[in-house]
């Protein structure tokens, strides 16, 4: 898939102020300073589409982006962050819950997860949260340019292995990202192309 145009469309809390198109949408998610403005930018190809921050909360809305005109890309706050207080962070989850429990146009989630870090509590839990829900998802490995690729390997079959322990049956549909050597980039596009087809093939919008 080639990026034409990457437009920002609106930010808000209330997912009944959310675009009221017809037209499928790919929500990006993880922890707090995981990457996910800077990846992003990078699949976009746009340097300052997604507003980065050296503070983790940056992102505290509901963000979407027309790509295309036929697809949005939905910037959504991350979980896990610290120096948010408790009401805030309340306030966040509710409209995350809000959002991927009652946006009909969502069609994948993708997690994104620091490819640096051991198997995270968290993340396994949240990715439990969207099976549970069964809501589709697929999962992004970020800052693979930071470790060497014996480290990646090893990091993604710890996932896999506690995953597996957890009662999947298999492994999710995964990438392993560099934002700054753009890698995986293709891949990812490739799969939402890949989606987005299958959907208008079958007039499913």
């Amino acid at each position: 898939m080639k990026i034409n145009t990457a437009e920002f469309i609106v930010s808000n809390s209330e997912v009944d102020k959310c675009p009221k198109e017809r037209l499928p949408e790919y929500a990006f998610i993880g922890r707090s300073n995981v990457g996910k403005s800077s990846l992003i930018n990078m699949l976009t190809n746009h340097k300052n589409l997604a507003k980065t921050s050296s503070k983790p909360g940056k992102t505290q809305l509901i963000n979407h982006f027309k790509i295309n005109n036929n697809w949005f890309l939905v910037d959504l706050p991350g979980y896990g962050y610290a120096r948010v207080s408790k009401k805030t962070k309340a306030v966040f989850q509710q409209f995350i819950t809000d959002y991927f429990e009652r946006r009909e146009q969502l069609i994948c989630a993708f997690v994104l997860i620091d490819i640096r870090l051991e198997a995270q509590k968290i993340d396994l839990e949240f990715m439990e949260y969207l099976g549970e829900s069964e809501i589709p998802f697929a999962i992004i490995f970020t800052k693979a340019d930071k470790i060497g690729k014996t480290k990646v390997a090893s990091h993604v079959a710890a996932y896999k292995k506690q995953m597996l322990a957890n009662n999947w049956t298999e492994m999710p549909q995964y990438f392993i990202t560099s934002s700054l050597e753009a890698t995986g980039r293709d891949a990812i596009l490739e799969y939402i192309d890949q989606i987005n087809e299958d959907i208008f093939k079958n007039e499913g919008f």
